[in-house]
């Protein structure tokens, strides 16, 4: 059985329980994993609040980006061919038949700035109290070989949020990448079958953050899907001007 697979296995409480004991015995500092942390756990890491706020988005969603009729058509047949089996697709299912064609045609690729997509990536921050890690279902960075400075992420591709919640495990990613590059903004979303959300998380002090998540996104409404489209090339967009 590989490390991740026995991670996966282990429920919070178990797994804050071991941390807790191998802390006490050997003196090391508790690990929290990507893959199982919680809110509370978040929580008692970092001053991280959500925040309601409508016109947060404005800047993002209402873009001037205008789509291809050819782009167009592809969202249409991509809802015609997975909208009655998209709520049954398991996590891979989900991913290549429905979410990596998108972002494979966005081509977030640049040879020359560089920068490009990275699947799976590995992605640790460690403190003198605790230490973060795991690996990222998906992320754009500064790079080619590997991720030099991360600009957004999307999380989990799930079919449904009752089997788990990526919330917590985008955040803690977001801010992974915020205390590793020194910046102090990031974007994201996570996905939970058809539906998408948006997010911007905000340094606003040491260890100290507010979060924002968008309105639902369903990703079977093809007036949806084409906004997600657009909010993905506007995310391409920024990167080349920055």
């Amino acid at each position: 059985m590989d490390i991740q697979k026995l991670i996966d296995k282990l429920t919070p409480e178990s797994l804050a329980q071991i941390n807790a004991a191998y802390a006490k015995k050997h003196q090391k500092i508790p690990t929290y994993f990507y893959s199982k942390i919680t809110f509370r756990d978040l929580k008692q890491l970092f001053d991280i609040q959500t925040k309601i706020q409508i016109d947060k988005f404005d800047q993002w969603f209402n873009n001037n980006i205008e789509l291809k009729t050819d782009d167009i058509q592809f969202l249409i047949d991509l809802i015609k061919n997975h909208e009655i089996l998209i709520d049954s697709y398991k996590e891979e299912d989900l991913k290549v038949k429905f979410i990596t064609p998108i972002l494979n045609r966005i081509h977030f690729l640049d040879l020359n700035i560089p920068f490009r997509d990275f699947y799976e990536e590995p992605l640790t921050y460690s403190t003198e109290h605790f230490i973060l890690t795991g690996v990222a279902d998906f992320l754009i960075a500064k790079g080619l070989e590997f991720p030099d400075e991360p600009y957004f992420f999307i999380q989990e591709f799930k079919k449904s949020i009752k089997n788990d919640d990526p919330r917590p495990q985008l955040l803690a990613e977001m801010i992974c990448a915020i205390e590793l590059n020194n910046i102090r903004t990031m974007k994201g979303a996570y996905i939970v079958g058809a539906v998408w959300h948006f997010v911007i998380l905000e340094q606003i002090d040491t260890h100290k953050y507010q979060y924002f998540i968008s309105r639902l996104f369903n990703a079977t409404n093809i007036e949806d899907l084409k906004s997600i489209y657009q909010n993905l090339l506007f995310v391409k967009k920024e990167i080349y001007e920055h």
